[in-house]
């Protein structure tokens, strides 16, 4: 067996970040479980604070790696000069026009030689096409939480152009009943349609799929139509680009037995011949993450 090349890899969400080495030999990507650190942070806090934390959560990996951190980041962010442009979207805007590399190469010195950045959900498309995707050269991911992420992926790397890419890779930029997708298939849109119909304002997603289950007719008709809403959207972009597989993952694919017979419905009503795409649930989300920024870490450092 080949020794494990150790990459130290980020991965920066909207409430934490997390650490880990991700290890890789013939072929094979794992991520260290003793190595899984995972850190609070606040969004909202002083550029300098969120770097600490990120830093923090870096150091805590030790030195026993290649030093080329691969770091997933939600957008926007300029993923090839490691500058974030977080302007009023709600979350780190004190990190926008911040190089990051510049104060993460600062914080950790000797620790670190280099950095790639990439985007979350293409780490995530990235990762789930390295430990399962083998034999499927067109593969898409999609990401709900609290909205529509995306990657279109062509032997295992993120394509942003061609037949059916929606502009930059990413279906929030499509639109249903013309307007923006996540007016319809989102966190804060799903809460808002259950509100109004229902008059109970207090929900959150996770709460209305439970509902559903216990025979909230309101609660299922709501998540029903957004799903279906959601296969009808892409189908045509999935269609387009001759995608083999489709996976979903993040927190609402937690509600797989709501979120898979309507996304299926919406594919075949919208598109006919994606009636029998392979759909599945990603069973190891962050680790595919993980695994991802690892890999484009890798690849990056050869191109």
């Amino acid at each position: 067996m080949t020794p494990a090349l150790t990459t130290p890899v980020l991965e920066v969400g909207g409430t934490h970040v997390t650490a880990a080495l991700v290890e890789t030999y013939d072929g094979g990507w794992s991520v260290r479980a003793d190595s899984v650190r995972r850190l609070p942070l606040d969004a909202h806090a002083s550029a300098a604070a969120i770097l600490d934390i990120i830093a923090d959560a870096a150091r805590s990996l030790g030195t026993e790696h290649n030093r080329r951190w691969g770091v997933a980041v939600p957008g926007p962010f300029d993923y090839a000069t490691g500058v974030a442009r977080y302007e009023n979207v709600g979350k780190f805007d004190t990190l926008n026009g911040v190089d990051v590399r510049a104060g993460l190469s600062e914080r950790l010195g000797a620790a670190a030689s280099g950095f790639t950045f990439l985007n979350d959900a293409d780490a995530f498309g990235i990762g789930e096409h390295a430990l399962s995707g083998a034999g499927v050269s067109r593969l898409v991911c999609i990401t709900l939480g609290t909205g529509v992420g995306s990657t279109f992926l062509v032997d295992g790397s993120p394509v942003t152009t061609g037949a059916g890419v929606p502009p930059h890779g990413e279906c929030h930029l499509l639109t249903w009943n013309d307007r923006p997708l996540e007016e319809t298939v989102s966190r804060r849109a799903i809460r808002r349609q259950y509100a109004e119909a229902s008059g109970n304002p207090a929900l959150d997603v996770h709460e209305i799929a439970n509902a559903s289950r216990q025979g909230d007719a309101v609660a299922a008709r709501v998540l029903e139509s957004t799903f279906t809403a959601l296969g009808a959207a892409i189908a045509p972009s999935l269609h387009d680009f001759n995608a083999e597989s489709l996976i979903i993952g993040g927190s609402m694919a937690g509600s797989w037995d709501i979120v898979y017979p309507a996304v299926r419905k919406g594919l075949s009503d919208a598109r006919s011949q994606l009636g029998q795409l392979p759909i599945t649930r990603s069973e190891r989300f962050e680790e595919a993450c993980l695994v991802g920024a690892a890999r484009w870490a890798l690849v990056q450092a050869h191109t």
